[in-house]
C-alpha cells in the first residue's frame, strides 16, 4: 500500500512545500512512510552552522487518528532517526521490502510444509504422519475373557514365567548375584541418636 495514492493534490502540494529548504526555516520535511508518518530533520538555531545548536536533529510525526500503541515506525526509517543511515528510504525502498517480507511468508509456509511431509521418527511404524489414528472400538470390537479363562490366566503366566525363566539343567547367574549382592538384604532402621558429652 502506497500513501501516494492515498495523499491528496493539496497535502501533496503542502508536503512538497514544506521539503523545501530555505535559509529562513528551521524544520524540513524529509518524506513519509507506509503508514502516514512523516519525518522531520530541524535545528534549534538558525544561522551559525558551527553553533552547537545548528545539528540537525530527526523526528517523526504521526498522524492525529492514530493511538500511540499502534505506531509502527519501518527498520529503514528507524536507522535514519538514529543517524544511521544518511540518506532518507524511498517509498519505492518501503514497498519493495513489503514486498520481500509477503515472498518470504510464502517460502516459509513451503518449506513447513516440505518438512511436514518427511517421515518423523516420532511417528509409528507403519503409520504416515498426519494420519489420523482410528478409536479401538471401530478398528476391533473388544472381547471379554469368559470365567473359565480368567481363572486360567494365573496358572497359565505362572507356568509361562517359570519356562522363561531358566532352561531346566541351568542355573540362573542372575539369582545367585541377587543372593549375594550388598544391598538386596538391607533394610532401614530406626533412628536412635546417642546422646553427646557437654563441653
Amino acid at each position: 500500500m502506497s500513501t501516494a495514492t492515498q495523499i491528496g493534490p493539496i497535502r501533496r502540494a503542502w508536503y512538497q512545500w514544506k521539503a523545501l529548504r530555505f535559509p529562513w526555516r528551521k524544520q524540513f520535511l524529509v518524506g513519509l512512510d507506509l503508514q502516514g508518518n512523516t519525518y522531520w530533520e530541524f535545528r534549534l538555531s538558525r544561522g551559525d552552522p558551527s553553533a552547537p545548536d545548528s545539528r540537525f536533529r530527526r523526528i517523526v510525526k504521526y498522524p492525529r487518528a492514530s493511538h500511540l500503541s499502534d505506531v509502527a515506525v519501518p527498520p529503514q526509517w528507524h536507522q535514519w532517526l538514529r543517524h544511521q543511515r544518511q540518506r532518507a528510504p524511498t517509498i519505492q525502498e518501503l514497498n519493495s521490502d513489503v514486498a520481500r517480507r509477503e515472498r518470504m511468508k510464502v517460502l516459509a509456509a513451503d518449506a513447513d510444509a516440505r518438512w511436514e511431509a518427511k517421515p518423523s521418527f516420532l511417528d509409528a511404524p507403519g503409520k504416515e504422519r498426519g494420519q489420523p489414528v482410528p478409536p479401538l472400538n471401530t478398528a476391533r470390537t473388544m472381547q471379554l475373557p469368559s470365567q473359565e479363562e480368567r481363572a486360567a490366566a494365573p496358572e497359565s503366566a505362572t507356568r509361562n514365567a517359570a519356562q522363561r525363566e531358566t532352561p531346566p539343567g541351568k542355573e540362573d547367574p542372575w539369582k545367585r548375584a541377587k543372593a549375594t549382592a550388598p544391598g538386596e538384604t538391607w533394610q532401614p532402621e530406626a533412628w536412635s541418636p546417642t546422646s553427646t558429652k557437654k563441653r
